[in-house]
């Protein structure tokens, strides 16, 4: 297994695993913010995967949406691969909402990240657990 990077584990926690990304969801409760982190070492841009990876990473990325979508029934799902700060390879996908406190803007740097309290933790990945495909692993 390839190591995540020390910002993506101090901000997001680990929550489980598919055939190639494992999965994030990021410590901020302002919105469900998921991220794949394909399990390759030393891939910063998606062209610098394998054919078959990148298929791969497609299909995961698809799945994941898909299970976003039905989890948590945004307005829009945002998704980005910017790697501005973090370089290893790493693709947000974001709830949003009309009523959410950055809509209609990007969502970094409008506000600081909201802790989840236990209760909304414990929803966010029973509605993923749900919604995930069964392919997916929780760790």
């Amino acid at each position: 297994m390839a190591d995540i990077h020390p910002t993506l584990l101090r901000d997001c926690l680990l929550i489980g695993h598919f055939s190639l990304c494992r999965l994030l969801l990021m410590r901020d409760a302002n919105y469900p913010w998921c991220i794949l982190v394909p399990d390759r070492p030393d891939v910063s841009e998606i062209h610098a995967l394998n054919a078959a990876d990148q298929y791969i990473l497609m299909d995961e990325s698809v799945a994941l949406s898909r299970a976003m979508m039905t989890a948590f029934q945004p307005h829009k799902l945002n998704i980005a691969a910017l790697g501005n700060m973090v370089p290893q390879l790493h693709i947000h996908h974001i709830a949003r909402y009309r009523s959410d406190p950055a809509w209609p803007a990007p969502v970094w740097g409008k506000l600081p990240p909201r802790a989840y309290t236990a209760a909304e933790l414990d929803t966010t990945l029973s509605a993923l657990r749900a919604a995930l495909p069964q392919a997916f692993r929780f760790d």
